[in-house]
């Protein structure tokens, strides 16, 4: 149980950190949180990714057209860890400027984690907007 504690503590506090610095147009901490193995890849509500060059792009891009998060909110609804991986489903609520205005929108992330180095890194995303 000590792996799936130390996991989901994870989660709450240097993966949600991360998500939340993103919104606020800061990148660094997001990247400082995903693989740097490959493969990588992100199934975005706005851009694909595959591989280390196209993730730096994506997120670069995110950043740069975020800021001003009033809002995020991560509603774990599903995780497991297996030995040296992890996922996690839920729903991401945010409000943010979005290239200057002001937006709320709800996504469905899916992750999957895999520990390196006894760090937990992300190596894949799949995130879709919830329609009303």
């Amino acid at each position: 149980m000590a792996d799936s504690d130390d996991f989901l503590a994870w989660v709450k506090s240097t993966l949600y950190e991360a998500e939340l610095a993103i919104h606020n147009g800061d990148a660094g901490p997001r990247r400082a949180i995903w693989s740097r193995s490959e493969p990588v890849s992100v199934l975005g509500a706005w851009r694909n990714a595959f591989g280390q060059q196209e993730l730096d792009d994506l997120f670069t891009g995110l950043a740069n057209q975020s800021s001003n998060c009033t809002s995020y909110k991560f509603e774990l609804l599903a995780y497991d860890v297996v030995g040296d991986m992890a996922y996690t489903a839920g729903l991401e609520q945010t409000s943010a400027s979005v290239n200057g205005e002001t937006r709320s929108y709800v996504l469905r992330a899916t992750q999957i984690y895999r520990r390196e180095d006894g760090q937990w890194k992300v190596a894949h995303r799949h995130g879709d907007t919830v329609s009303g």
